[in-house]
Parts: structure tokens; sequence; C-alpha cells
């Protein structure tokens, strides 16, 4: 540090974890932290377009609060992903051209939003996602598109690309994602961050109603992403999805010995045309001989028919009705039909194949459950642990990931290769982690996935946090803008 104000570029060696306890020793204050983490978005943000809305002037009055003193995060910054979680009087745009244009700000905080400002967050700024979060990829055209930090041609996943591409960069050491297909855990896949899916039900997502929709945080280290489990995990009144509650803080569960586990390993689907890349399945393989050291009894294998092609087609369907509806929401917001003025095509698109009868939605609907409980009952048959790819692929151009004008459903088979390992467990609604395990050749960020039964989040905790110390990925950093 340089004295009491604090050096930006020393401060981003430190997790959220690490800032806290400056302030609360009285080395920095926290709007020194929001200033130092301003500076670090001006100089950062142009080369990879991460946050599309910062909100300093906000994130400095609120740093004024002296009420942070009695929080966990005393003041820490955090960026809001621009879908879900927010507070009131913020903007929140959806990554949509026509909530842009209407300049939409929130009207209240969601419960997660009152959450993170109870924990002691300040708001920074609001990061880049694809349209209504529907994309594995962040290229919106209200805003265009994030480029990974890793390597600037190549895609951040998505949809919390934003968040992403913040933390692997350093702008801010946590940030707020969401979670519906694997929104979280792709773009820490592709852009070497740890991401966290909790258990259904283990986080507020209201006032939303989506079976598979969670919402947590993107981090560079396991005990950060604990802690922010523990600001704000709990069902709110009225939860549709209640998770069991845990057995001490998750926080302490960073370090602790998790036995010797029963492991499965998994790096193939069974859906048509979707094949795993090399990359992939290698750092699959390369997490089981690390697990393998650390005591583990470690055997290839999966539950059945995860991704196979009747899981493909239910899940297509309900998600195309399911946008379907989203988007008859916004154009009730709008006062007119949704036209391709307001939404992109392939949002259009897709929305079209969910203009299905009730009858049919139902059935969809219910096919899910059997497959969640069938899924699930592979661990309930002595496993402890699933080790599979966060992606099917490793970071993709990203030129190859912006749908055709003429046809753009036909980019979803590149979607589906890029979720196949990500949609199963948002499904079950099962926690799963990403972990930033791997390397390509060429160095790009190859995550590895861990999966839990329902509610056992701090499994998954102990053994990322032994994984992180048996093969530290703290130190490794994206090159500096215009390297």
């Amino acid at each position: 540090m340089q004295g009491p104000s604090g050096d930006s570029a020393e401060l981003d060696e430190l997790d959220g974890i690490g800032q806290a306890e400056l302030v609360r020793r009285g080395e920095v204050s926290a709007r020194e932290l929001v200033e130092a983490a301003a500076r670090r978005i001006e100089r950062l943000n142009p080369g990879v377009n991460a946050v599309i809305a910062p909100l300093l002037d906000e994130a400095l009055a609120a740093a004024s609060s002296s009420n942070l003193s009695r929080t966990p995060f005393m003041g820490l910054p955090l960026l809001l992903k621009d879908i879900g979680a927010t507070q009131a009087g913020l903007p929140q745009y959806s990554g949509s051209r026509a909530l842009l244009a209407r300049r939409h700000r929130s009207s209240a905080d969601t419960e997660l939003g009152a959450r993170f400002r109870r924990a002691g967050f300040v708001v920074a700024g609001l990061t880049n996602t694809s349209e209504f979060g529907s994309q594995p990829t962040t290229q919106p055209l209200a805003f265009g598109p994030t480029r990974n930090p890793w390597d600037r041609t190549r895609s951040v996943a998505g949809s919390s690309g934003g968040a992403a591409a913040a933390v692997a960069t350093g702008m801010v050491p946590i940030a707020h994602g969401s979670d519906i297909a694997g929104s979280i855990r792709m773009p820490s896949s592709w852009c070497g961050t740890v991401g966290l899916k909790p258990s259904r039900g283990r986080v507020p997502v209201g006032p939303l109603i989506a079976r598979d929709l969670v919402e947590h945080v993107l981090t560079r280290t396991v005990r950060d992403t604990a802690a922010v489990l523990d600001a704000v995990h709990g069902a709110e009144p009225g939860a549709l999805h209640i998770a069991p509650p845990p057995a001490r803080a998750y926080a302490e569960e960073v370090g602790a010995d998790p036995g010797s586990l029963r492991i499965g390993l998994l790096s193939s689907v069974d859906a048509s045309g979707v094949a795993v890349h090399p990359d992939c399945a290698a750092a699959v393989e390369a997490a089981g001989r690390a697990l393998e050291a650390l005591g583990h009894a470690v055997e290839p294998g999966g539950p059945a028919a995860l991704f196979d092609d009747a899981f493909v087609a239910n899940w297509t369907g309900i998600t195309a009705a399911r946008l379907n509806r989203l988007l008859e929401t916004v154009g009730a917001a709008l006062g007119h039909a949704v036209t391709a003025d307001d939404v992109e095509p392939y949002q259009l698109a897709f929305a079209a194949r969910g203009e299905i009868p009730a009858r049919a939605l139902l059935a969809l609907e219910e096919w899910q459950q059997p497959y969640a409980a069938r899924v699930a009952s592979w661990w309930a048959r002595g496993h402890d642990l699933l080790v599979t790819p966060t992606t099917g692929e490793p970071p993709a151009l990203l030129d190859e990931l912006v749908p055709p004008p003429e046809d753009p459903l036909a980019i979803l088979p590149r979607f589906l290769q890029i979720q196949c390992f990500a949609i199963p467990f948002s499904v079950t609604g099962q926690p799963a982690i990403s972990l930033p395990l791997h390397r390509t050749a060429s160095g790009l960020p190859v995550g590895v996935q861990l999966v839990a039964p329902h509610g056992a989040e701090d499994v998954l905790l102990r053994v990322a946090a032994q994984l992180e110390v048996a093969h530290p990925w703290g130190g490794a950093r994206p090159p500096a803008p215009g390297g």
C-alpha cells in the first residue's frame, strides 16, 4: 500500500475479504476502495467492454454510510449484472435496446439487492449480459460484445460474461451473476474465475418465478465465494423453493477436511452432434488425477443420458415457451407487441417456437421432474461428487457466435455444444461450481465443474478449497491491455 490512500494496483492483488479487512483495520477507507475500483474500470474496461454503466457517484455516496463498519464487506465495490438482482433507482436494461432507449430504472430493491447492501457491498456499476440473459455468449446489440481478456477475439460466454471479465481483469474482486442454464459457470470457465451456482432455493431470486434460476457471484477465490454465500443465503418469505439450512457457516468449510470422497468423472454427452472438445476432456482427466492425489476415490462415469436427444428436445421446447412469455411481458411494458426494432432476431425466432398449447407446455414441465429425480439418484447410490467440463469447448471466437441474420436459430447447435454440461444441473437444481483448473496450449482458461447433491454446497466448498491450495490459480491474470 501507499499509506492510507492505498494503491490501486496493489489492491488489485487482494481478494474481496482481503480488501474488506484493510478497511476494518483502518488502513484504507471504503471511499478509497471505490475510487481505486473506478480507476481500474476506467483503465481496463475499454479493452473488454465488461461494464456498461459505471455508477461512481452512487457508489461514493453509499461508501460514506456509517453503517458499513458493522458489515462483513465494509464498503467493498460490487458490480451488478444488468439483469436480476438490483437496488431501487439503479438502471437496469437486461441487455435490451428497448429498455435502454427508455432509460429503465428499478423501482425497488430485489431481496438479493437488499442483502448485498446489508452485507456492506457498494454497487459500482452494471456488467454486460446477453439480451435477457438468453445466450451463452455476451454480445448484445444494445452494448456490443464483451471481449475475453485472455484473447480479445474470443467470447467470455454468457450470460454473466461482463461479470466474469471484470473479475478476471481485477476491476473488482467480486461481481454478481445469475445462472439459469450455466450463466455463472460458463463465463467463469472461459475467463478463469470461480463460479458457484448454489442449490435451488439457497439464494433469493424474487420477484422472478423461474424453476431453474439462481443468483450468486463470480470471484477469484473460494473463500470469497463462501463468504458471500454466508451473507446472502436463506429463503425470503413466500419463497417457491427452500434449500436445507447449512450445518455451519460456509466460510468454515474453506480449509475443512472433506475426508475421502467417491467421485465420478464424466467427459462426454449423448446428444446427436455434440462432441466434447479434447481440451475440455483433458481438463477433467487432469482434475481426476489431482483429486486422486488428494486421497479421493475417483472413477469414470456419471448419470446416464444426462444430455441426450430427449433432454435437448425438452429443454429447447420449454425454453422457447418461457422466452415467448417473457417477450409478451416486455411487449406489455412497451405498450405494443415486440418487433425487430425492440428485440434481437435470435430472441424473436426462438420465442416463435414457444407458441404451443398449454397442454404441450404442461407435458414439457412434467417431463423434467422424473428426469431430475433420475439424475439425482446417481449421488444417492454412494457418490459424493461428479466432475465434468464446465463447457463443451474452450473459449470460442466472437465472430463464430453471431446468429446468422437469415436464420438466427442456425446457431443453436453451437450454443448447445457450449452449454451441454451446464444446463442439466440447472434443471435438477443441484449446486455446481466451476474452477479455473486448466489451460489450453495457447493459455486460454478451461473450467472444471464439480457437482454435489442438492443442499451440499459445503462439500463443494471443501473440495474446491482443497484444489485451490494444491493447484493455486490466484496469481494467473490476463495480459495487460495491449499485451
